[in-house]
């Protein structure tokens, strides 16, 4: 089945076997794909022509994928992929901590990648559908454009990945409404299985960016036994 919109991704990886199956999977699925097989290659073939989504090894030479994503973040939004080795749950942890939407474990299947490719960008570009504008939403001085894909908190700008944005967005959209981590998985992600831990961290780094102290959260707050709500009367500080 062809993708819903197809677009440019970047693959980088240094396995040569990874990255043309990867590659042949996404031709094959409606995709322009390029290629890198170093960190330093990655950030110039973004910077020759920007991929709407990076495929991204996080064991890389030169430069590791981790501080590839931290470098194409500095220079734009872009959706991104990691790819970790199966069991390294910390090195995954850390990929979601710096910018990655999501990540799959190697070994993986190629039809399972080019699905999570096929729904992180149908979700960056849900707000480009003119055709169905939605107003911004707006609750405990935070707002969320989501035809702009503009977030702010007191007026300031938020800086959110593609994933963080949709998961502040779709709590605005419910204020006092208690979701458990699966909810989240299956409403905002668009899946019906996966790591739970996925939501568990980006909750936590969007908490970060909107929470006076993130470490005692008043807008997104834990209830114990559930999952996560967001109070709309709850206020934030000035500056």
């Amino acid at each position: 089945m062809q993708p819903s919109a197809t677009g440019r991704v970047l693959v980088v990886d240094d396995d040569p076997t990874v990255a043309e199956v990867v590659t042949g999977y996404l031709h094959r699925a409606g995709y322009a794909v390029d290629r890198a097989e170093t960190g330093l290659r990655a950030l110039e073939r973004a910077a020759a022509h920007w991929p709407d989504l990076v495929v991204l090894d996080l064991m890389l030479p030169e430069l590791d994928g981790l501080e590839v994503c931290r470098r194409l973040r500095e220079k734009g939004p872009v959706p991104v992929i990691m790819l970790t080795a199966l069991g390294d749950e910390g090195d995954r942890v850390l990929g979601l901590e710096v910018g990655a939407d999501d990540y799959v474990t190697k070994p993986f299947s190629p039809r399972e990648l080019v699905l999570r490719v096929e729904s992180v960008l149908r979700r960056s570009r849900r707000a480009e559908d003119v055709s169905r504008p939605a107003p911004p939403l707006r609750a405990a001085g935070l707002t969320v454009d989501p035809r702009a894909r503009l977030a702010t908190r007191n007026g300031a700008e938020l800086s959110l990945t593609v994933r963080e944005f949709d998961l502040l967005a779709h709590l605005l959209r419910h204020p006092a409404r208690a979701f458990s981590r699966e909810e989240l998985m299956r409403e905002v992600w668009g899946w019906d299985f996966g790591d739970l831990s996925t939501v568990t961290v980006h909750v936590r780094r969007l908490r970060a960016k909107i929470e006076d102290d993130p470490a005692h959260p008043r807008l997104i707050q834990t209830v114990w036994g559930v999952g996560y709500r967001l109070d709309p009367d709850a206020t934030v500080q000035e500056g």
